[in-house]
């Protein structure tokens, strides 16, 4: 059986952006103990997950048993994470955030590239997509070329003129 896949709650998203001008609503990793944002990208199993660490690095995260039994981590998560001092290519799962908290911190930009998944790609391939409907719209004649799609070539249609001669040539 399949896990339900987490929703985003829009109105929370709603109210996090209108509310606070310039200041984050949602807790950041603190970079005095080098905690960092990471992708959980495979969940291994034995409290293991695999991980794509801001810095570029795949790292072997541990999910402790205090955030274990309370929050469940799947792949594409948005973690934080603190590697082992001494073994950088393991770390420690600090926290989760949820599907609405990735979206939010998207959209106001705290993400790294590598690491941002939720939202910024989408939100602006849907306003270019807004933007050509709304070209569109407004002036009918304008065709895909000028929009700057492509439209494929269409093949003329083969029609012969003696079928039987086609079916003749199937059976020799």
């Amino acid at each position: 059986m399949a896990r339900r896949e987490e929703a985003v709650d829009t109105e929370l998203l709603a109210q996090m952006e209108s509310v606070s001008g310039d200041r984050i609503r949602v807790p950041l990793p603190k970079r005095k103990v080098n905690e960092m944002f990471a992708i959980a990208d495979q969940i291994l199993g034995g409290r293991r997950v695999r991980s794509i660490c801001e810095d570029g690095e795949t790292r072997l995260a541990r999910i402790p048993g205090k955030m274990r039994r309370r929050q469940w981590v799947r792949e594409g998560d948005l973690i934080v994470i603190q590697p082992w001092e001494f073994q950088d290519e393991k770390a420690n799962v600090c926290m989760r955030y949820t599907k609405t908290q990735s979206l939010y911190l998207s959209r106001k930009g705290v993400l790294p590239e590598i690491v941002d998944l939720f939202g910024m790609n989408r939100d602006s391939e849907v306003e270019d997509q807004q933007e050509v409907d709304a070209k569109i719209e407004e002036d009918p004649e304008i065709t895909d070329q000028e929009v700057g799609e492509e439209v494929p070539a269409e093949e003329p249609p083969t029609h012969s003129d003696d079928q039987e001669d086609d079916i003749d040539s199937f059976f020799g």
